[in-house]
């Protein structure tokens, strides 16, 4: 066999080994790439992460008292509305009493007018009578 043969059969024997180690050298290549590519990203996510935690630990901290602040604002709105819904009806009873009070006085002052011509047309009656007798 000649050599060119020899060299022809053994790069055919050679050439799945071959293609195998090159595609195996890529894939190492390309998962290299891969990693260095991705390590920036790796590296803004672990900040992201712990950027969140500690946001979530304030907020466990600081959300509970603020709930209760909130509540306790409710609280003194509800008592404040109930407050006032008792004002406006005090005064709508003392508007009310004014009302009644303010009626009784107008039919008090009709009562002193007649009462007080009633007396003038009496004092009159008797100062004509005293004068027609004396």
């Amino acid at each position: 066999m000649s050599n060119i043969q020899l060299s022809t059969i053994a790069l055919t024997l050679l050439d799945p080994l071959l293609f195998l180690g090159c595609s195996i050298l890529l894939v190492a290549i390309s998962l290299t790439a891969l990693v260095v590519a991705a390590f920036p990203a790796i590296q803004d996510l672990s900040r992201a992460a712990r950027s969140a935690e500690k946001l979530f630990d304030r907020l466990d901290r600081e959300l509970p008292p603020t709930l209760e602040a909130i509540r306790l604002a409710g609280l003194e709105l509800s008592d404040l509305s109930d407050e006032m819904s008792q004002g406006v009806q005090s005064a709508t009873a003392v508007a009310q009493q004014v009302d009644l009070s303010l009626t009784q006085v107008k039919k008090q002052a009709g009562n002193v007018q007649t009462n007080t011509r009633s007396v003038w047309v009496g004092v009159k009656a008797a100062w004509r009578t005293w004068q027609d007798r004396g």
